[in-house]
C-alpha cells in the first residue's frame, strides 16, 4: 500500500515536465505577434541642453594697446587705443587682436628727466607723462565697463626679431656694417612716411617752448583689477594655426608669454630666475595642443653686463629650460628668445644667439661739424651775421637769436663751443644704456620638437 502511494506522488513531476514541453511546443508552432515598434524620437526624451559658460578674464590679467592717432597732453582727454595682441582663455580665443578700447588722461605727472634735458639745450617745454586709465572693452555685443590699473608706461613699442644666424665677421667687418645702418638711418628721416611730421617735431625742439601731445603708436601694457565677465559668443570654431616652417627645420614651436617679474642688465647675474606666462596656446603641425595658455616658463639668466662709463652700453640673454602645465607636471625644453616688444626710446638690437643690447649710437660725425662751425665764426672774414647764425647751434632757436643779435663772433663762437661740447658728452662721455625688459613684457620663445621632444603633454 504505502509502495503505491510513493510511485503514484513520483508520477507528478513526470506528468509535470510533460505538460510544459507541449504548451511550449504549441507556442512556437503558432504564429507570433508582431514585434512592438521602436520608440520615435519624439517619445525619447532628450537631455537638456548644456549652456555655454561666459568666459571670465581674472584679475591680474595683462592687456597691451596702442594708440590710434596723437593726442593732446592734457588730464580728461579721452584716448581710443587697440588691442595689440589677442586674449585667451580656456585655450580659446576671447578677445582678437584689433579690438578697440576707450579710456581717458586721468593725470599729468612732471618729466623731471626730460625737463633736465630740454632745458640744458634751450627748451624750456614742462614736459610731462600721462596717467592713463582704460575703462571700456568695445566688442561688437557694446561696450563692456572693466576696471584696471592706471598706468604711466606708455611709450612708442619697437618690435624686435631675431635674425638668422649669420657668418662670423671681423671687426673692420662689424664696424662697417654698423656704420651703413647708421646712414640708413638718418637718411629714413627723409624717405620714410610722415616726413611731414617728423620735420614738425623736428622744428618744435628748436623752440623755447612748444605744445606736448602723446605720439600715435604709444603703446601701454596694463591689468585687470577685477575679473571681467565676458559675453557668451557663437562663434565658429577655427582650426588651431599651424607652426611656421623654416629652413632646415621642418616644424618651430613659437611660444608667446609674458615676463612675470622686471628684468634688466643693470643688476642681473648669470644664473638668475626668469619666469614667463603663457599667453597663447601652441599647437604642433596634427593640431594637437601641445603648450597650453596659463603654463608657465621656467629658465635663467645666461648672459649680463651692466653699463658702464664711456658710452658701454649693456647686454642681456636668457633661456628657458623647463615648461610647468597647469595640470601640475612638467617637462623640459630647450627654448631662446626670438623676439620681444620693448620701449622705442631703448633701441634694442637682438642677435641670432638672443643676446639683447642697445645700438651703439656714437658718432664722432656730428662732434667734429659742430666744432667746425663753432670755429668758423672765429674767422674774421665773410659776413659776420652768417657766420655767427651758422656756428650758434648750442642753445635752439635761443642761442642763433643771441649769436646774431649780439653781433659778436666770440659770443656765437661760445655757443657753438658749447653745443660741440655737449656731444662729444652724449656720443663718448656719457654711461652707457641698459637693457630693461619691465614686467608684463611680451617675448616669443622659439623651440621644435627635436629639440625638446617632451614639451606634449603625457596621454595626447
Amino acid at each position: 500500500m504505502i509502495r503505491m502511494q510513493v510511485r503514484r506522488y513520483a508520477l507528478v513531476p513526470v506528468l509535470g515536465t510533460a505538460i510544459f514541453g507541449a504548451c511550449l511546443q504549441s507556442q512556437i508552432l503558432q504564429k507570433r505577434p508582431p514585434a512592438a515598434p521602436p520608440a520615435t524620437p519624439a517619445l525619447v526624451q532628450q537631455p537638456q541642453d548644456v549652456k555655454p559658460v561666459a568666459p571670465v578674464l581674472p584679475a591680474g590679467t595683462s592687456l597691451q594697446v596702442e594708440a590710434a592717432q596723437h593726442y593732446p597732453m592734457k588730464a580728461g582727454e579721452a584716448i581710443e587705443a587697440r588691442l595689440l595682441h589677442p586674449i585667451y582663455a580656456d585655450g580659446k580665443l576671447v578677445v582678437p587682436e584689433g579690438t578697440m578700447l576707450h579710456g581717458k588722461v586721468v593725470a599729468l605727472q612732471p618729466d623731471r628727466k626730460m625737463r633736465w634735458a630740454g632745458r640744458i639745450r634751450g627748451d624750456f617745454t614742462p614736459f610731462h607723462i600721462p596717467q592713463v586709465q582704460f575703462t571700456d572693452l568695445v566688442l561688437p555685443e557694446g561696450s563692456l565697463p572693466l576696471s584696471a590699473a592706471k598706468v604711466t608706461n606708455g611709450a612708442p613699442v619697437l618690435h624686435l626679431t631675431a635674425p638668422g644666424i649669420k657668418p662670423k665677421q671681423s671687426l673692420f667687418s662689424r664696424e662697417w656694417a654698423q656704420a651703413k645702418a647708421r646712414v640708413r638711418d638718418q637718411l629714413s628721416f627723409f624717405t620714410a612716411p610722415g616726413l611731414g611730421d617728423r620735420a614738425r617735431r623736428l622744428l618744435y625742439s628748436q623752440l623755447p617752448y612748444h605744445a606736448e601731445r602723446i605720439q600715435a603708436h604709444t603703446a601701454w601694457s596694463f591689468e585687470l583689477t577685477s575679473p571681467l565677465k565676458l559675453p557668451v559668443v557663437e562663434q565658429a570654431t577655427a582650426d588651431p594655426p599651424s607652426p611656421p616652417s623654416r629652413p632646415g627645420n621642418p616644424e618651430t614651436w613659437s611660444v608667446h608669454a609674458l615676463l612675470l617679474r622686471d628684468l634688466t642688465s643693470a643688476n642681473a647675474k648669470a644664473g638668475d630666475p626668469v619666469q614667463a606666462l603663457v599667453v597663447e596656446p601652441v599647437y604642433d603641425k596634427e593640431k594637437q595642443l601641445v603648450v597650453p595658455e596659463g603654463a608657465t616658463l621656467i629658465g635663467k639668466v645666461s648672459a649680463a653686463r651692466p653699463a658702464r662709463s664711456f658710452g658701454r652700453n649693456g647686454k642681456l640673454r636668457f633661456t628657458f629650460q623647463e615648461v610647468h602645465f597647469p595640470e601640475g607636471f612638467q617637462r623640459e625644453v630647450q627654448g631662446s628668445l626670438a623676439g620681444a616688444a620693448t620701449e622705442k626710446s631703448q633701441d634694442l638690437s637682438l642677435d641670432a644667439e638672443g643676446t639683447i643690447s642697445p645700438r651703439n649710437q656714437a658718432s664722432a660725425i656730428a662732434p667734429l661739424l659742430l666744432t667746425m662751425l663753432a670755429g668758423h665764426a672765429l674767422d674774421q672774414d665773410g659776413n659776420m651775421t652768417l657766420q655767427t647764425g651758422v656756428a650758434s647751434n648750442g642753445f635752439g632757436l635761443i642761442g642763433r637769436f643771441v649769436g646774431i643779435a649780439a653781433g659778436s663772433r666770440p659770443i656765437a663762437a661760445g655757443i657753438g663751443f658749447y653745443a660741440a661740447g655737449l656731444s662729444v658728452y652724449d656720443n663718448f662721455l656719457h654711461s652707457g644704456r641698459d637693457v630693461v625688459f619691465p614686467k608684463d613684457t611680451r617675448i616669443e620663445i622659439d623651440t621644435t620638437p627635436l629639440r625638446a621632444p617632451v614639451l606634449k603633454p603625457e596621454g595626447q
